[in-house]
């Protein structure tokens, strides 16, 4: 498995399938992580990483969609913080 695929792997499998899957998630909310899956997939795993941060600060977009995330009862970035942080640090980056 690449770095990407196990980046890509983990926010899959701890935030993205979960609405994904779900009847209850908004279209909009599924558009939503459609396109930050496309968005990740155009990175390498630096890139990855960065633009998860990113997410995190926030940007308006970025913010919004949090917010809409958390009103759907859906896990977002923010709440595997402490996972992705230990998980896919810069020794992780350089092997």
């Amino acid at each position: 498995m690449t770095k990407e695929e196990e980046i890509l792997d983990f926010l899959s499998q701890n935030v993205f399938d979960p609405i994904l899957s779900s009847p209850q998630a908004s279209k909009e909310l599924k558009n939503g992580v459609n396109y930050t899956i496309m968005r990740l997939k155009q990175r390498d795993a630096v890139g990855m990483v960065s633009y998860y941060w990113s997410a995190i600060v926030g940007t308006e977009k970025s913010t919004e969609f949090a917010r809409q995330m958390r009103q759907e009862g859906f896990t977002r970035f923010e709440e595997v913080i402490d996972e992705f942080r230990d998980r896919f640090n810069d020794n992780w980056i350089r092997l």
